[in-house]
């Protein structure tokens, strides 16, 4: 039995080598949906469909528990999956199965507050006085789950999502930091422009753009904080096994990489990212 970890591609490994740090002792299977990749610009349906078909291929593949380690899946996919499909899946693997999604570690850690808290609505309205820019995928930015959870727990902070159409396909073929960097500028400017000044608070709303952040680190200003999912995503999943022990993890410290795409090696970009060479084996 192993952890799965499922992204559109290559952006999900920056929650994967976080999680693989926390969980040394653990197996761990990691699917990459290369063909189909990326996510951002898909319709609502299939994105459903794709994510539940690679998290069908992660259950027979081992996995306990999968951590959608994408944006785009988790804002769109998860709820269905785990009201409608998961309950089946168990009956059908006949074991402890779960999908669990990004979205909800980073709301905490962006928030401060646990996801079951609610501001009390009954006082004057409050001022936002704080700003959290958003920079994602479009389908990501069209939900509006983080303008819509943030406000839900802190009055005090205004969202903006910034879509980047393009970007996680960009760093997805390898592109050069060059041409990355015009790229994570325009839209860390076009955010900029559109609320005024900069965010005092970003976060990066899709994991491709964390093996970018030492870019989007250049482009916003000196001092700007910003929410990192890998870390919040190995933190609330260390809370969730403490909670969950019914789950087998493996112990044997296994790593699996698979792909719906090419099999062989990833981008330059990709392995200097991930700290070796890395190679997908054909899912």
């Amino acid at each position: 039995m192993a952890i799965g970890v499922f992204d559109s591609g290559v952006g999900g490994l920056t929650v994967h080598r976080e999680l693989t740090r926390r969980f040394p002792d653990r197996d761990f299977v990691y699917l990459a949906d290369q063909a189909n990749a990326p996510y951002g610009g898909r319709g609502g349906e299939e994105i459903v469909d794709l994510t539940r078909a690679g998290c069908e291929r992660l259950f027979e593949a081992g996995a306990s528990v999968i951590v959608l380690a994408c944006n785009t899946a988790s804002a769109i996919a998860l709820r269905r999956l785990q009201q409608t499909w998961a309950p089946q899946a168990r009956e059908r693997f006949g074991r402890p199965v779960n999908v669990l999604g990004i979205i909800v570690p980073t709301i905490e850690a962006a928030t401060g507050l646990p996801w079951t808290y609610e501001a009390d609505r009954s006082g004057e309205k409050i001022e936002a006085i704080e700003i959290t820019g958003v920079f994602c995928t479009a389908a990501t930015a069209m939900s509006r789950v983080y303008e819509i959870e943030i406000d839900k727990r802190r009055e005090d902070l205004a969202v903006f999502s910034e879509p980047c159409p393009g970007l996680a396909g960009l760093i997805e073929l390898g592109a050069t930091t060059e041409e990355l960097k015009v790229v994570v500028d325009e839209h860390v400017d076009a955010l900029r422009r559109r609320i005024g000044r900069h965010p005092d608070k970003a976060i990066l709303g899709c994991t491709h753009y964390e093996i970018v952040a030492d870019l989007f680190a250049e482009a916003l200003p000196p001092g700007t904080s910003v929410i990192h999912q890998p870390t919040a995503v190995a933190d609330a999943l260390d809370r969730y096994f403490q909670r969950h022990p019914e789950y087998d993890l493996g112990s044997s410290g296994r790593r699996d990489f698979l792909t719906t795409g090419t099999p062989g090696p990833q981008t330059e970009r990709v392995s200097q990212f991930w700290g070796a060479p890395l190679s997908f084996q054909a899912a």
